[in-house]
């Protein structure tokens, strides 16, 4: 019986997003390693590339990541020379980031990781069971986000 839920658990919705998730950012650092660029290196880049210059702290929301760990990234997208980071004009102590002519060239010759994950993963898949699996994640995300927000804990 116990065996039974434990493997339960392991073939779940959840178990398998997860999988879903691991493969996918296996397949992105797959392609995007000749590049020398991470996963979230790439994120930064495709915020900067495609939104224009952005607020260092937005970039923490937007990408869910610890403060922390986007500086570390931020360091080293600087240090390739990639993305600018100046002190914010009406607060020193936020930092605006834009990506650099030697950023935009290498955006331009990035292969997109995001459409060929899709297309692996999910080409001749039926379009209604996509919308349902995609609504379905949804509602759960927003639920477990809800339930932190609440300040509940199982």
């Amino acid at each position: 019986m116990v065996y039974e839920r434990e493997n339960l658990k392991h073939d779940s919705v959840g178990a398998w997003a997860k999988r879903l998730y691991f493969a996918s950012r296996a397949v992105m650092d797959s392609i995007l390693r000749p590049y020398e660029l991470g996963s979230t290196q790439w994120y930064v880049l495709y915020r900067l590339a495609n939104e224009g210059p952005t607020m260092q702290r937005d970039l923490v929301r937007m990408l869910q990541i610890e403060r922390a760990t986007l500086s570390g990234i931020v360091a080293t997208l600087v240090r390739k020379g990639l993305v600018d980071q100046t002190p914010d004009s009406v607060d020193q102590r936020q930092r605006m980031l834009r990506i650099t002519r030697s950023g935009k060239k290498l955006w331009k010759e990035l292969p997109d990781p995001i459409d060929l994950i899709l297309t692996t993963a999910f080409d001749g898949a039926d379009p209604a069971e996509l919308a349902i699996a995609r609504r379905v994640l949804q509602t759960a995300t927003q639920r477990l986000n809800n339930h932190i927000l609440e300040g509940n804990q199982a």
